[in-house]
């Protein structure tokens, strides 16, 4: 007589769908790790999380410090418990420390959750905790130069503009300057008048990051290199002959107050800053190769920076006239950038092609001193290759020993750089740049100098390089 034997495939379909809940709940584990070392900071911190005001109840905000412990804000808590946000230094590290009444921004709102979290002696936090008492927040240390913040500041004096100055070597944001500013601890009284609609200062702008200019000749660093590129063995060789003003077909372009600088190399033409040579280079380059630069020189692309920053943008297409062509060479035209990119790529020249992330916290402490967590230098990738690092380096070292540089020319330090005198529009002065790097042989410093309508970049933006500059070879 044959037997009934019990079907298999329930128990089959049992241990499936067994094994598929374990992966699951081993999966959820993990990304339960994941989000508790990655995520949870940037989910906690961010402005849409409404439970992050909370922290403050129970927490007296943190101080925000440069990076010899000099306080750049703290809270002072009245008698009655009314707390007060109050910053030192008034407007000098406004944009970028920020402010934390009607919002938040820069550092304040970057570094809000070290701010809001204390790491006092569990014993303290209990009796605090038993007291109604609120636990001190962690301070936060950045990577900011108090002296060289003032002598950026008072050598920029009351002209509209931006500085900015970075370790080429490991990213560390040393100053940041933006004018005109606004006082943080005044800033509920003035509110209404800096977002005045009739107010056409922009104080609450961060022109460092947020500000966005075309780069006038400082630009001719990125067409220089281009040419280098598609011109490996020969660009040596090229030369041009300026006599003020280079006409092609209806167009005119004149070098700066028309001067006329005569038989051009490529370095003559780069260090005189001479707007007819370079307008001719731009009509032989090829766009596809300029707009694969560009790109990989991060413009119309996201900045390795965690404080709010506009995009650089450079637009010329397949379609381009010869006008724009012309206009673009020179960094006119459609070109914007902003100074923290001029910054980024500056330093990047200055260490051998490779650019360091950009960063202004170095590490956070608890309120007795212990360190409770340490930034340390990050590389974004290699932006040029070393020898092309050096040749532009080379070429920017002539703009300060012979060229339009020459007022931060000193036997005390080597210099190099890059002047620009920027045309933005008609009846106006140019906006007025400089950026570079020193010593040549092993720079601390880098970055660029934006005056606004300042004119001429080397009479007016470069003295500033100089100032500061010598601020920090003084010492």
């Amino acid at each position: 007589m044959r037997r009934n034997m019990p079907d298999p495939r329930p128990n089959r379909n049992i241990r499936a769908a067994a094994y598929v809940m374990a992966a699951l709940f081993v999966c959820m584990l993990g990304y339960f790790g994941y989000f508790l070392q990655a995520e949870s900071k940037s989910v906690i911190n961010n402005s849409y999380n409404a439970r992050l005001d909370s922290f403050s109840d129970r927490i007296v905000r943190g101080e925000i410090q440069s990076n010899d412990g000099t306080v750049l804000a703290r809270t002072e808590t009245a008698e009655d418990g009314t707390e007060t946000r109050v910053y030192p230094f008034g407007s000098l590290f406004a944009h970028v420390v920020g402010y934390s009444d009607h919002g938040k921004t820069g550092l304040e709102s970057l570094a809000n959750f070290y701010l809001l979290s204390s790491h006092v002696n569990l014993l303290e936090q209990m009796v605090n905790e038993l007291a109604d008492v609120k636990n001190i927040g962690d301070n936060v240390v950045t990577t900011l130069d108090v002296e060289l913040q003032k002598a950026a500041s008072d050598s920029l004096g009351d002209r509209k503009g931006a500085v900015v100055v970075m370790e080429p070597d490991t990213g560390k944001i040393l100053a940041m300057v933006s004018k005109p500013g606004y006082d943080p601890n005044t800033l509920g009284t003035d509110w209404d008048s800096l977002i005045s609609g009739d107010n056409t200062e922009a104080q609450l702008l961060n022109r460092a990051t947020q500000g966005v200019y075309p780069p006038g000749s400082t630009f001719k660093i990125v067409t220089a290199l281009e040419y280098i590129r598609e011109h490996p063995d020969d660009w040596q060789d090229f030369t041009f002959d300026c006599d003020g003003s280079y006409e092609y077909g209806d167009y005119s372009i004149s070098c700066y107050h028309g001067n006329a600088h005569g038989h051009q190399t490529l370095a003559e033409a780069f260090a005189n800053s001479c707007n007819g040579a370079f307008a001719s280079i731009g009509l032989e380059l090829d766009l596809a190769g300029m707009r694969t630069l560009t790109s990989s020189l991060l413009f119309n692309s996201e900045l390795p920076v965690s404080l709010a920053y506009s995009r650089s943008s450079f637009v010329m297409g397949d379609g381009a006239t010869e006008w724009e062509r012309l206009l673009t060479a020179i960094g006119q035209g459609s070109t914007q950038m902003t100074p923290i990119h001029n910054c980024m790529l500056t330093s990047a020249i200055a260490n051998g092609g490779i650019l360091m992330k950009p960063y202004v916290v170095d590490y956070v402490e608890s309120e007795e001193g212990e360190q409770v967590e340490k930034f340390l230098p990050s590389s974004y990738g290699e932006l040029m290759s070393s020898s092309e690092a050096e040749t532009l380096a080379g070429l920017m070292r002539a703009v300060v020993t012979s060229g339009t540089g020459s007022a931060v020319n000193t036997d005390a330090y080597s210099v190099a750089g890059k002047t620009g005198s920027a045309e933005f529009e008609t009846g106006k002065e140019t906006h007025a740049w400089f950026t570079g790097f020193a010593p040549m042989e092993a720079p601390p410093l880098a970055g660029p100098v934006s005056v606004e309508e300042g004119g001429s970049g080397g009479q007016t933006a470069a003295p500033i390089a100089r100032a500061i500059f010598d601020t920090w070879f003084s010492r």
